[in-house]
């Protein structure tokens, strides 16, 4: 039964929102009336006060207090209510991170492999941190991974969380050899045999969320023990179609036995090189599709859809996109040179936009979906003027109109007066209406070629 607590704690902090639970504590979003910010707490439930799980959340305690990185969360306070007398309860103070974990971010949009590379090297330096400090996680998961979104900067920044399992020096706890601690999905090969682990055992972990950034899938799901015993036996597969840097990085880190992992600096030298390429790459598509500019026009002309008369069938799959996506506003754009012409404007009245404060124009530059899920807060959209002025945006998802030699000609795209996310369903079914889309251009331009022939 889960613990009603106290508005106040310590008369200092107000206890708000419930932000997460698991199975020993509860996050709270909470207000610091003292210092007037926000922050998480985490306390603790009441069956979590014997003697063996107050030793377990003093570990925490001990752990948190002593770090000090960009990719941890950083301990404020700690406390014990009393309200109960008979049942005290530790909580925790810490600095909230505004984001999701990711885990809540794999279960929508696929994940770009720059994406993975700026994750994966943040958590890598997280580690090698608490390694040199002889801190051993042990429950590496997407579920306590947050993924910090700052209004400076133009990506989620990951960062570390949870040490309450955390092995580090001088502790009166050490491992039990027969157990197994940790999540059963994510735990490695000497973890799941109740082994003594160092830090090659957070290699292992690492190497599994990174696997399942690229797959969208748990290398090893099921029941724990099914689970724990998968990868005593086989090593999880490596999709064929990754860069063979990445198969070789994460055939490494999967080793099952850890002295053939490599050590943690290591992985943190061997992801900083893959952001370095991975941005490289991005930004020579970025390049190439600015620098094509010209072509890019010509297949617009090419296609005579600028002055051709509203279309029925468009006005259909806009709808379609704005009743799937629960949106109240779908649109069939194309960008021209200065302008934004909306072929089909489900749920808006407007035909046209001038080019520079369209956000269909920045989606155009990208090789997939573009999603802003809060425009006021998301660096690219927040000073918009369709953000900040009277329009009122906040959600924008935009799927480019791909020509069949590569060129975006404009967007299928839905937008909403409030944040919200969008599933990987929801992007799926814009991608394939907005290639129904290009099909049907390209079927009309053959239509009247062969009128006129």
């Amino acid at each position: 039964m889960t613990t009603q607590f106290p508005k106040f704690l310590e008369a200092r902090y107000r206890v708000k929102d419930l932000i997460g639970r698991g199975g020993m504590a509860s996050v709270y979003r909470a207000t610091d009336e003292r210092l007037g910010r926000d922050v998480a707490i985490k306390i603790f439930e009441l069956r979590a006060t014997d003697v063996p799980n107050i030793q377990r959340q003093q570990a925490e305690i001990n752990v948190l207090a002593s770090l000090n990185h960009h990719s941890i969360v950083t301990l404020f306070d700690v406390g014990v209510d009393r309200t109960e007398a008979d049942h005290p309860q530790i909580f925790l103070v810490m600095e909230l991170v505004d984001g999701v974990n990711l885990r809540q971010r794999l279960d929508r949009d696929p994940m770009s492999t720059r994406h993975i590379a700026q994750i994966g090297y943040d958590l890598a330096e997280g580690l090698d941190y608490i390694h040199g400090r002889g801190v051993i996680h042990r429950d590496i998961k997407p579920a306590n991974i947050l993924l910090a979104e700052y209004s400076s900067d133009s990506r989620a920044r990951a960062r570390l969380t949870d040490f309450g399992i955390a092995l580090f020096p001088d502790s009166a706890r050490v491992t039990t050899q027969g157990m197994t601690t940790g999540t059963a999905a994510y735990l490695s090969p000497e973890q799941a045999r109740g082994e003594n682990l160092g830090p090659a055992s957070d290699i292992y972990a690492l190497g599994l969320v990174l696997l399942e950034c690229f797959t969208g899938e748990t290398a090893f799901p099921g029941e724990p023990i099914p689970s724990a015993l998968a990868r005593l036996q086989r090593d999880p597969a490596i999709p064929q179609e990754l860069a063979p840097e990445w198969r070789h990085l994460l055939s490494t880190m999967l080793a099952r036995k850890p002295e053939q992992r490599p050590p943690t600096a290591e992985v943190v030298l061997a992801l900083h090189q893959a952001v370095i390429a991975e941005t490289g790459r991005h930004r020579s598509a970025v390049d190439h599709l600015v620098s094509d500019e010209p072509a890019r026009l010509h297949e617009v002309a090419r296609l005579d859809i600028l002055d051709t008369p509203a279309d029925g069938a468009f006005d259909r799959i806009a709808a379609l996109a704005a009743r799937l996506c629960d949106v109240p506003i779908a649109i069939v754009s194309i960008v021209d040179t200065d302008r934004i012409w909306f072929k089909s404007h489900h749920g808006l009245d407007l035909e046209e936009i001038p080019r520079d404060p369209g956000l269909c124009a920045s989606a155009i530059m990208s090789e997939g979906p573009w999603v802003v899920e809060d425009a006021r807060t998301d660096p690219r959209a927040l000073a918009n003027p369709l953000v900040a002025e009277e329009f009122g945006l906040q959600f924008y998802a935009g799927v480019p109109l791909t020509t069949r030699n590569g060129y975006n000609l404009g967007t299928l795209c839905v937008i909403d007066f409030r944040p919200r996310a969008i599933t990987a369903p929801e992007l799926r079914t814009l991608t394939d209406l907005a290639a129904l889309v290009m099909s049907e251009l390209e079927l009309r331009l053959e239509s009247r070629r062969a009128a006129l022939s």
